[in-house]
């Protein structure tokens, strides 16, 4: 088995990890090519299929041509997001009929790019064939992106990173690994902590009461001290108690 790409079946489900480049000619034992992939993915016969994908991507090309034989194979696919999909890995990961994010992944969103030489028409042309070729990854987005396709080509002008939340919120994903993505009232701070890390609007506003900081922190290191079987005074954490006042 390959360390960083493999494909392989147990009883009616296939299991696939992309863990390294998306390249047409594999020159390092990172790098996956859509000929290989798809060669592979001929002879199996499966229900349901795992992608499991953590990727910076590569050329536009191998990207687009995983995706559609994923798309077209009978089996119902399911893409992961395990740490980053970035670039023609996150065209891959839109192949799945379920898209999961871990809360700990992001997706990257770009137009293609290339190098160029050669005279003003050349280089005008060689622009025009980029709008194209990254019409090709916005009609994958499209299909099931919940956003306009202007704000999309915003978001791929500013090469964006998205968050796992952003990503349910706008199609990009079907939901988080480990989180209940139905409607039902809920008590859980999680999200809205999430969204505070990554330097978005909470979705609910915390209210983090010092008291209670202060309470929990003194009780864990009391139960350290006394586990650890000492006679330490603890002082310390009586100041602690009282660093509130």
């Amino acid at each position: 088995m390959k360390k960083y790409y493999s494909l392989y079946q147990e009883g009616s489900e296939a299991t696939i990890h992309i863990y390294g480049n998306i390249v047409s000619w594999e020159w390092f034992e990172s790098d996956v090519s859509s000929y290989t992939l798809s060669k592979e993915l001929d002879g199996i016969d499966a229900d349901a299929i795992n992608v499991y994908i953590n990727s910076y991507g590569g050329e536009v090309a191998e990207g687009l041509a995983i995706y559609n034989s994923l798309k077209r194979h009978k089996a119902k696919v399911r893409t992961v997001c395990d740490g980053f999909a970035c670039s023609a890995a996150s065209v891959v990961f839109m192949a799945g009929d379920e898209r999961i994010m871990n809360p700990a992944s992001l997706l990257m969103i770009h137009n293609a790019w290339t190098s160029a030489q050669g005279n003003s028409a050349a280089l005008r042309k060689e622009a025009d064939d980029l709008d194209a070729i990254t019409q090709a990854s916005v009609a994958a987005y499209l299909a099931d992106v919940t956003i306009s396709e202007d704000r999309l080509k915003e978001l791929m002008d500013n090469e964006t990173w998205i968050s796992p939340v952003a990503a349910v919120e706008m199609g990009f994903a079907t939901g988080i690994a480990d989180e209940d993505t139905g409607l039902a009232p809920s008590q859980s701070a999680r999200h809205a902590v999430m969204d505070l890390v990554l330097n978005r609007r909470p979705t609910a506003k915390i209210t983090i009461d010092p008291d209670l900081i202060a309470e929990a922190v003194t009780k864990k290191l009391l139960q350290k001290v006394e586990q650890q079987e000492t006679r330490k005074p603890i002082h310390f954490l009586n100041a602690l108690s009282r660093g509130k006042e």
